[in-house]
């Protein structure tokens, strides 16, 4: 907390109660991917029908966040979003961090009806962890015996090939979910160019016929990034960007915002608009120095939930939101100087 705070009870039984929903949402994602496979042989019935989770694959189900709330501000984005999917277009979903990019990508992929594939970005990922590589090799041993007393052994040794999430979607008719893309190097996507234009996949690595893969028609791909302004982001190579659309996402209104936090936290309606309230108004005083996107609404939900939450008045509000964006700022003097901003914003 940051100092001169309140001191504050824990409440230990409020937490479990938290991990419990948790976890009740997670199983029941589960059955429900597991029985859709049941009912279709395999995840992947919706494309060819030979590939399993082994490869990547979610099942719709899977792969729809668990809660999401449909507010009339989030089925316009979602309506955009699948109806630039049905015209063949690659959508980039593109805003601040924290203002559910992630959420509105898998939930758009899942209403499509098609198996899923999901990706993040990273400094690590080159062209090799998109369309797959040579891992290793498998050894088969042949023994014939063709008249007695004479024996053949025979020794081969062949290649094995995996491939990676984008060449997994491309065969199955899959959509891609390629999460914070440009936190990868650009020279990686440069296999998305021929993919996304021609319907050629091009794999590096394989030779002759194997080289290519004639991209599914039902493929699709989604991709969200930052603006270019946060740290570790790489700018797309415009020869990319030319080749998507995109869709700005940015912080949604007070009645999308109230709707989401109560999906995620046990707070009575009062506290939760009051916290929302109080999340705006903060993000208003820190514009331009912090960002503060609605997940910092929904952790100091759920830290009220834990701390005073029978009595939770402005001051134990603000030391929680300062904890919830103390690991942004650089130092003591600006955490001091967060809290009087955040507490002079709510007052």
């Amino acid at each position: 907390m940051a100092d001169g705070s309140r001191e504050r009870k824990v409440r230990g039984r409020k937490i479990a109660t938290d991990r419990e929903q948790k976890e009740r949402r997670w199983a029941k994602k589960r059955l429900r991917s597991n029985g859709a496979a049941d009912a279709s042989g395999s995840a992947s019935s919706a494309g060819s029908g030979d590939a399993g989770d082994a490869d990547g694959l979610m099942s719709p189900e899977e792969a729809a966040p668990d809660p999401f709330v449909r507010t009339d501000e989030i089925e316009a984005l979602s309506d955009r979003i699948t109806g630039w999917m049905a015209a063949d277009q690659p959508v980039h979903l593109i805003g601040p961090t924290g203002a559910g990019k992630t959420a509105l990508a898998l939930a758009a992929a899942a209403d499509r009806g098609r198996p899923v594939v999901w990706i993040n970005g990273d400094e690590a990922v080159d062209t090799a962890a998109l369309v797959g590589a040579h891992a290793g090799g498998e050894r088969y041993e042949e023994d014939d015996q063709y008249v007695s007393g004479v024996r053949k052994h025979t020794e081969i040794v062949r290649e094995r090939w995996v491939d990676n999430p984008l060449s997994v979607a491309a065969r199955e008719g899959a959509t891609l979910v390629y999460n914070e893309f440009s936190r990868s190097p650009p020279a990686a996507h440069n296999v998305l160019l021929s993919a996304f234009e021609e319907g050629i996949l091009e794999r590096p690595g394989k030779r002759g016929s194997e080289r290519t893969i004639d991209v599914h028609p039902e493929f699709r791909a989604v991709l969200t990034s930052n603006t270019i302004e946060y740290a570790g982001v790489h700018r797309p190579q415009d020869a990319l960007l030319d080749r998507t659309v995109g869709v700005h996402v940015g912080f949604y209104d007070e009645e999308t915002e109230r709707e989401i936090v109560a999906a995620h936290t046990d707070l009575d309606e009062e506290r939760i608009e009051r916290v929302v309230e109080a999340t705006r108004a903060v993000r208003e005083e820190l514009d331009g120095d912090v960002v503060v996107g609605t997940r910092a609404a929904i952790t100091a939900a759920r830290g009220l939930v834990v701390f005073d939450s029978d009595d939770a008045d402005d001051a134990t509000l603000a030391d929680v939101l300062a904890d919830v964006l103390a690991p942004k700022v650089a130092g003591e003097d600006d955490l001091r100087g967060l809290r009087d901003r955040i507490e002079s914003a709510i007052a």
